[in-house]
């Protein structure tokens, strides 16, 4: 049993995505159209989410607009009470539906970017004509008076752009910018030779950011999230396992983050089959890693058990094969140093290749 409450919900609606941006944190194994929720059961899931004190909801996925039931989804979550924030890759955003969607309800617009060059961008995102539908839709957003957000993925490929991108964000009127180092789960991990930048292009990229930080306060807000290869102390996933957010992946089951389902050995409870709050309050699978009593040493009775809560799971399980084991981000990990070098190497790689996401693997 527990006494938390969550406060955000992450519901990502579907998998199915025009982009095949190689660094989606999706899984490999992607959900099908015919797998997702419908209309009624995620209706019943936001209402939940409210109820377990849930405040806002990311309706996310892959690309939650390709839903035909956008409009009524968004209209729902806001009838439950919860502040609406639409994640998109903006391929397909128009000002009818925009409008569609604000009358619905929706107040935020989350919307990605792969770099600040059409033609890269359109590269990476593996379709033409996306960087410009983006430009075009935030221009939209900001003119139908909803709230902007700006997420910048930077890799290798884009890292000398971080002031070109802190300037777009900028001119588009954004309230808010995510300067977000990718972080290698899901399709990332596949490609993480190709995306790892070098250390000393991160540290001349959070220097930009710290500057622009200052010089725009008041203006823009800049959230800056560094990678974890080359941190010294994780960071508290996701605030932290069952602690602050619950995830709904497209075929309804509920996740502690969006890549718990590649940890093995953990059941995961379907919405379909049983209430929200009976999940995140008794789902052993949310018990797992929650609180501080099953991590190992030098966690265990460390000073920041309780602001880092162990870090990552899927991570210290993609690197070391074991998710009770201490993240290697900490600098206290005996497997960090192999980390380290493991970055290190990936950036000096000369490949240049991407695998993209697409449904089927």
């Amino acid at each position: 049993m527990t006494d938390l409450r969550p406060i955000g919900l992450l519901a990502e609606l579907t998998h199915r995505c025009p982009l095949g941006c190689p660094y989606c944190s999706n899984p490999l194994d992607l959900v099908r159209a015919g797998q997702e929720l419908d209309t009624k059961t995620w209706t019943r899931v936001f209402a939940e989410a409210a109820e377990l004190g849930a405040l806002h909801v990311h309706l996310s996925g892959g690309e939650p607009l390709v839903r035909k039931d956008i409009a009524e989804l968004v209209n729902a979550a806001h009838l439950a009470g919860l502040y609406t924030n639409l994640i998109t890759s903006a391929v397909g955003l128009t000002a009818q539906s925009l409008t569609e969607l604000r009358a619905a309800g929706l107040e935020h617009v989350q919307i990605s970017i792969q770099g600040v060059d059409t033609a890269r961008a359109d590269a990476v995102a593996h379709h033409k004509g996306a960087a410009k539908a983006k430009r075009e839709a935030a221009k939209l957003v900001v003119e139908e008076g909803l709230a902007l957000t700006v997420n910048a993925v930077i890799h290798r490929g884009n890292i000398a752009d971080v002031a070109a991108i802190i300037d777009l964000a900028e001119g588009w009127g954004a309230g808010r910018l995510e300067v977000a180092h990718v972080q290698y789960h899901g399709w990332a991990i596949a490609n993480r030779a190709s995306l790892m930048p070098a250390r000393e292009d991160f540290l001349a990229a959070a220097k930009i950011v710290e500057d622009a930080r200052k010089r725009l306060e008041g203006t823009l807000v800049i959230d800056h999230v560094i990678p974890d290869y080359y941190a010294e102390r994780p960071k508290a996933c996701m605030g932290g396992w069952g602690r602050q957010v619950i995830v709904v992946a497209p075929d309804g089951r509920a996740l502690p983050c969006h890549a718990a389902a590649t940890l093995p050995g953990l059941a995961f409870d379907n919405v379909r089959e049983k209430p929200l709050g009976e999940i995140w309050t008794n789902s052993e699978a949310f018990q797992k890693f929650r609180g501080t009593e099953w991590m190992p040493k030098p966690c265990q009775g460390c000073e920041r058990a309780e602001i880092d809560w162990g870090g990552c799971r899927c991570q210290a399980f993609a690197l070391t094969g074991n998710p009770a084991t201490t993240d290697p981000v900490c600098a206290l990990s005996p497997d960090h140093q192999k980390m380290r070098e493991m970055a290190t190497a990936d950036a000096a790689s000369t490949n240049g290749t991407y695998r993209f996401r697409r449904i089927g693997g």
